[in-house]
């Protein structure tokens, strides 16, 4: 009867040891994890600041061209990007160009 006791209370401390390893080591992953996570969310924390300084600035910089000063504005700072002894020029299409086929006259047209 001892030894049975005994046979039983190895088991059951064998399976509480090994339930308290799997705990520990499920925690440790957990923790591992967690401090993955939280450094993955202070990297993009980051990148999100800088993005919304971009956004912040393109916007502040849109506002300032449809104000009523805002097309001075813009040629000023267009002039600053060519040197003054060059020519700008300035394409502008009115009307699409003819092809070939609507000038010349086919084999059967007169």
């Amino acid at each position: 009867m001892e030894r049975r006791e005994l046979i039983c209370s190895v088991v059951g401390l064998t399976v509480k040891t090994g339930l308290a390893i799997v705990a520990a080591v499920s925690l440790v992953r957990l923790a591992v994890a967690y401090q993955d996570r939280m450094e993955r969310q202070g990297e993009l924390s980051a990148v999100l600041q800088i993005e919304e300084a971009k956004l912040a600035k393109a916007r502040e910089r849109f506002d300032q061209l449809f104000t009523v000063e805002g097309e001075q504005h813009l040629i000023r700072e267009q002039n600053q990007w060519i040197a003054p002894d060059r020519l700008r020029v300035v394409w502008k299409q009115q009307a699409p160009f003819p092809s070939v086929e609507q000038d010349r006259p086919g084999p059967g047209k007169p």
